[in-house]
């Protein structure tokens, strides 16, 4: 079974970043990376359906136009069920509250260690699959 990731991110370089840290489990099948450039690109695709689907979404919060913390709090009330992990350059304790009070999973800095995203990914998908 393919779970799906979606990545919101407007940094142009993520999607060769995160396709070569994940290259092992995208060659087996076990993920397929979804990719969007900003937040309203990410609810329309969302919206109209990703195969597979979605079933995490990792979120940049400093974005130009709708926000991270913005997109958190329009996922929340149209697809509670999708577990989100916010990425961010600032780690401060304020982003972090924000970011866990609108009901993120949780909060990775950048640089993101991919060797603890991967486990944090599995763990989630882990959950999500055994509910």
């Amino acid at each position: 079974m393919t779970l799906g990731i979606l990545v919101v991110d407007d940094e142009p370089d993520i999607e060769d970043l995160f396709r070569q840290r994940f290259r092992a489990e995208l060659r087996r099948g076990e993920l397929a990376l979804h990719f969007a450039s900003s937040a309203e690109e990410a609810l329309q695709s969302l919206n109209t359906g990703l195969q597979p689907e979605a079933v995490l979404v990792l979120s940049d919060i400093n974005m130009p136009g709708m926000s991270g913390l913005d997109f958190l709090q329009r996922l929340r009330a149209e697809a509670p069920q999708v577990p989100v992990i916010m990425v961010t350059a600032y780690g401060d304790s304020e982003n972090r509250r924000r970011a866990l009070d609108i009901g993120a999973t949780e909060l990775v800095t950048k640089p993101v260690d991919f060797v603890a995203l991967k486990k944090l990914v599995q763990n989630v998908i882990v959950q999500k699959t055994a509910a």
